[in-house]
């Protein structure tokens, strides 16, 4: 399976034109940014108010929640208002649970949000195997419960996203295919199967979810699967496109449905921004998507310049390198060395190199060691005096000392002389050579044998060019990020940040939201929107206060149930909305303290995961170089 046309060369995945409201999403139009007002839907005046914030921004699609028909029924007066003031953003409602308020929504608004997992399924975490004939009658009763929707779509004109969540997969979908990115793409199809047989075609899919690796492995599997269909279409001579024929002969794409972009519950602060750059801006170095959100624990006003920067940073890739230099610098590699649709750590073999210490010191890297962070010999000058007040963020290799090779990969001479060598080498892209940096290190993972440990780089050129650290941060994320999630690298440099500080503190953070090293508390929180139940801002900072000294424990934030137990899944502990002013709280995605009064919630937090035995006592505050 391919999940795209070449994965050393930037080439955006062709999708048809979805049109909501007046912006189109796919084809020919630039990658939409979204975002999704925090208020409650019944205060009319609001809505309204944080729309046309949004919109005055730069946000092309907004979002908001209708969890009732009493709520989508409100949808009517905020789109109302919103045109006669002069706002013409397109709005989404976003619907989970309830088709009647799926079916009120549609009266009203451009487009519609359904989540596969739960628009007619409820969850219950019930394991059953299910026969063929039960299984097809579950589609059958899905089908029943969907199709009015499609239609009155249809008749409107409006579009619709297919958005399966990671989190809230149905208990079929669970059985059948587990909690996989293959049972995200299937729930999604099964959706996308009943809409086409109604001959409706206005739809996005999306795939989210809050760990990067399982996000960026379900939209790789859903392009590759609809690229199958396709082919599978084109071989049966099935056409239902309009449009002209494409690149599978005299038949047209059927499969080529516009992609959105997320990665849910990313959280707040420069942790949040970092995951979801390593998630999107993955998939959009790929070529893959057509419309993003950040989905921040902010005000979501906030969202737009992190999007919108990813999106300038994807072009910026786009037009550094032609396609046709890299397809002649790329000729002789037919195929990736990782599996895009499954993590896998490259297998190198374990060497020794000097470390930061006393003379004679060495540290292990590569094998099944801990991914090592490096600076440069200028930057650790400055900072040598502050190590032992450093904390978490210490060096702990200088790059000038590890005996490092540095090559390019179209070098064919130099990679021979590598692969003949049966000793280890530490071995990293050359500076300046002109090729994007993921291209560049799977180039040289496709071509150097995976003994040799390989240190990735954020940059193949070390002066900044006057970019501010967001621009620093989302660059390091993305590249650095996306190969840690194809299982490549063995130590990281971050050299695009010039404060030694702040660079060794995005490595570790880069780190620890690719799942590659964890030194921190881990959390999953998700953003405001009308469902919440208390506010995640502040709660989220006095969970924060309570328990960022616990290195290891993950703790999800949710501020309702739609996504909280499945996204829960790998969490240690939960802490989640349930009614007004009442908290529930989980281990793993089991509920285990019920209805607790907001006033005590994280008191009781910090007593479940002492009776777990995850608690310690905070240490005395320490001296932290930022």
């Amino acid at each position: 399976m391919r999940y795209c046309k070449n994965p050393f060369a930037y080439e955006r995945r062709v999708a048809r034109e979805v049109m909501v409201g007046n912006v189109g999403i796919g084809g020919a139009n630039p990658i939409r940014v979204q975002s999704m007002i925090t208020c409650d839907t019944m205060d009319t005046e609001a809505s309204i108010q944080q729309t046309m914030e949004l919109a005055a921004a730069g946000c092309e699609i907004v979002r908001i929640t209708a969890p009732t028909v009493k709520d989508a029924r409100n949808l009517e007066h905020i789109v109302k208002g919103l045109r006669e003031s002069g706002c013409d953003v397109p709005i989404v409602a976003d619907i989970h649970f309830k088709p009647e308020a799926a079916m009120e929504a549609a009266k009203w608004v451009d487009k519609v949000r359904i989540n596969p997992g739960n628009y007619a399924d409820s969850k219950k975490f019930v394991i059953r195997e299910y026969t063929d004939e039960q299984y097809a009658a579950e589609l059958g009763r899905i089908r029943a419960r969907f199709t009015p929707l499609v239609e009155l779509c249809k008749e409107r004109g409006i579009a619709m996203r297919i958005g399966t969540n990671h989190g809230s997969l149905s208990d079929r979908i669970l059985n059948r295919y587990g909690d996989t990115p293959l049972g995200m793409v299937e729930s999604a199809l099964e959706f996308a199967r009943i809409a086409r047989d109604l001959d409706y075609h206005d739809f996005v899919f999306s795939m989210k979810a809050s760990n990067p690796k399982v996000m960026i492995e379900a939209y790789r599997l859903l392009v590759a699967r609809l690229n199958e269909l396709d082919a599978e279409d084109a071989r049966d001579g099935r056409s239902g496109s309009l449009e002209p024929p494409g690149r599978l002969g005299s038949i047209a794409p059927t499969w080529n449905y516009p992609v959105h972009l997320g990665v849910t519950e990313a959280g707040e602060g420069e942790d949040a921004r970092i995951k979801s750059a390593i998630g999107i801006g993955s998939l959009l170095a790929d070529g893959i998507g057509d419309t993003i959100r950040v989905s921040l624990t902010e005000d979501s006003i906030h969202e737009i310049p992190v999007a919108k920067a990813l999106v300038r940073l994807t072009s910026t890739v786009a037009a550094s390198v032609s396609p046709a230099q890299i397809a002649a610098d790329t000729a002789a590699t037919t195929a990736v060395s990782f599996d895009p649709f499954s993590y896998q750590r490259r297998a190198t073999e374990t060497l020794a190199v000097a470390g930061i210490g006393d003379p004679g010191q060495s540290i292990k890297l590569g094998g099944e060691q801990l991914l090592r962070v490096i600076v440069r010999k200028a930057n650790f000058d400055k900072i040598a005096h502050k190590i032992d007040k450093m904390s978490d963020y210490k060096p702990e290799i200088v790059y000038e000392n590890a005996q490092i090779e540095e090559v390019d990969p179209r070098d064919e001479q130099a990679l021979g002389r590598l692969n003949q060598n049966s000793t280890p080498q530490f071995v990293t892209v050359k500076d300046d050579v002109d090729l994007p940096v993921i291209a560049a290190f799977r180039l040289l993972v496709a071509k150097l044998h995976a003994r040799h440990p390989i240190l990735l780089k954020d940059e193949l050129r070390r002066k900044k060019d006057g970019k501010d650290f967001l621009e620093t941060l989302l660059i390091a994320s993305t590249n650095i990020g996306s190969l840690l999630c194809d299982g490549i690298g063995d130590a990281i440099l971050v050299q695009g940040e010039e404060a030694p500080g702040q660079a060794l503190r995005l490595a570790y953070n880069i780190l620890q939201a690719a799942g590659s090293r964890v030194f921190k508390t881990d959390y999953v929180a998700c953003p405001s929107c009308g469902r919440t139940l208390f506010n995640l801002q502040t709660t989220t900072a006095k969970i924060k206060a309570a328990t960022s000294h616990l290195k290891g424990v993950k703790i999800a934030i949710m501020g309702c149930i739609v996504n909280g137990p499945g996204e829960m899944a790998d969490a240690d502990f939960g802490y989640v909305g349930g009614a007004p002013g009442k908290v529930n709280l989980y281990v793993g995605k089991t509920a285990v303290k019920f209805n607790i009064p907001e006033t005590e919630a994280v008191d009781r937090l910090q007593d479940l995961i002492r009776e777990h035995g995850k608690w310690v006592e905070p240490r005395p505050a320490v001296s932290v170089l930022v």
